[in-house]
């Protein structure tokens, strides 16, 4: 018999266009397996995502940079199509702050946390989470936001070289403009003209201390506080291995029990109030050995499977338990879990191991892991043909002579690339 109630079925809304996001793929075999009827509101085309056999229906997702009117008008006629009221899990920042903003909107509809005020928004803004940590004693990286282009040049000038720059709001990003929502500065030049893509960007940019990664410095926390500020499904995870190396996202990462990352994550959400799923990362700094927070976002994190206790419950059904009234998990910690993502880490996911989950093969869903097989590396051969046009194009004609001069090898972010890195180019 499932712990969740079956009879309520759960709406997973994702507004970014990412075909590749294997925590969706987590959040709907989660819940399926549970026999909860899931609905899937996102693009699921060119991806794996829409192949699992938990997909009960899939909805047509909001347009790219919806406002939040344009988000509740689609969760409203998913709500009509349904028929009756579902547990709403959003699956980026975008969709996590609109629901919080819309909650007394789609009420009727769905079941959804009640954190205060507009708290999801101003944890994922990069500028406001710098403030919060200030506020609370949180470490978190030098942080300054610069108010024209000389005060982006003298932060180089105060924080040193390299040093992070990052846009306060990265979900507001324009598409198909070039630009990143974190990007390593290695001059005062490019610092200038990042700021004077501000108004492109959307939002403000931040310019922040670098706290060099390593090995055991890079850590999260998932977790999801229930409506009297308990912390459920929780657990600190080490980073073992990042795509792209040493600043993205968890390629491989184990559940490992950190007291120090669990005490200060559970001492800023009750501060904070915070209601809802949540996903911290820290870095512990080389110097001073404090764990920094580098990000707070509103919603599962891509890996959240990771933290499954051994009756089975995550974060989302612990999610789902708490607004259908069910009683919480009685389930103990399992620290000995890894997770891999097996197209960022090929190598790894191959070596058979215990107590390991990936993200996109499972035996009793095949279907996405074998459409991962062939899209993944068409679109990795898709991106490799664009570079190489790109690099084409930045040429010297015909006939021009050019006085050779010796390479000269920069600084390098993280170290040569391991075998999972390389095989993950496909």
């Amino acid at each position: 018999m499932s712990l969740l109630d079956t009879r309520v079925p759960a709406v997973l809304l994702r507004v970014d266009r990412n075909p590749f996001h294997h925590g969706t793929l987590g959040a709907v075999r989660s819940l399926g397996r549970a026999g909860v009827d899931v609905h899937l509101v996102a693009d699921t085309a060119g991806g794996p995502v829409g192949a699992s056999r938990y997909v009960r229906q899939l909805h047509p997702p909001p347009r790219p940079g919806a406002s939040a009117d344009d988000i509740a008008g689609v969760l409203r006629r998913v709500a009509r199509e349904i028929g009756r009221p579902a547990v709403l899990v959003p699956m980026d920042d975008v969709g996590a702050i609109a629901s919080s903003a819309l909650r007394d909107t789609l009420a009727p509809h769905y079941l959804l946390p009640d954190p205060p005020g507009a708290l999801p928004e101003r944890v994922a803004d990069k500028a406001e989470l710098a403030a919060v940590c200030r506020a609370l004693g949180v470490p978190h990286p030098v942080t300054l936001v610069p108010g024209s282009a000389a005060e982006a040049a003298a932060a180089v000038r105060r924080l040193g070289l390299p040093l992070v720059a990052k846009w306060s709001r990265p979900w507001q990003l324009p598409t198909g403009v070039g630009l990143r929502s974190t990007v390593l500065v290695r001059d005062a030049r490019q610092a200038r003209e990042l700021y004077l893509r501000s108004e492109e960007a959307g939002s403000r940019l931040l310019l922040q201390e670098f706290l060099a990664p390593g090995p055991d410095r890079d850590w999260f926390f998932h977790a999801y506080a229930d409506r009297s500020g308990v912390l459920r499904a929780s657990g600190a995870g080490r980073k073992r291995r990042a795509w792209p190396p040493g600043a993205g996202l968890t390629a491989v990462g184990s559940w490992t029990p950190n007291p120090r990352v669990e005490a200060l994550a559970t001492r800023l959400c009750a501060e904070l109030g915070y209601r809802g799923v949540l996903d911290l990362d820290f870095r512990r700094c080389g110097v001073d050995g404090r764990y920094h927070l580098l990000d707070f976002n509103p919603r599962p994190g891509a890996q959240f499977r990771l933290f499954t206790d051994t009756a089975g419950v995550d974060v989302v059904r612990a999610l789902h338990l708490d607004l259908t009234r069910r009683a919480p998990s009685t389930g103990g910690a399992r620290p000995d879990r890894t997770f891999v993502v097996e197209n960022y880490a090929p190598l790894t996911a191959l070596r058979p191991a215990r107590g390991r989950e990936l993200a996109w093969h499972a035996r009793d869903d095949p279907a996405p892991g074998r459409a991962l097989r062939s899209l993944w590396c068409r679109h990795v051969a898709r991106r490799l043909l664009a570079r190489v046009g790109r690099r084409a194009e930045r040429e010297p004609r015909p006939y021009v002579v050019r006085q050779a001069v010796p390479a000269q090898a920069g600084p390098a972010a993280s170290g040569p690339l391991n075998d999972d890195e390389r095989a993950s180019s496909c």
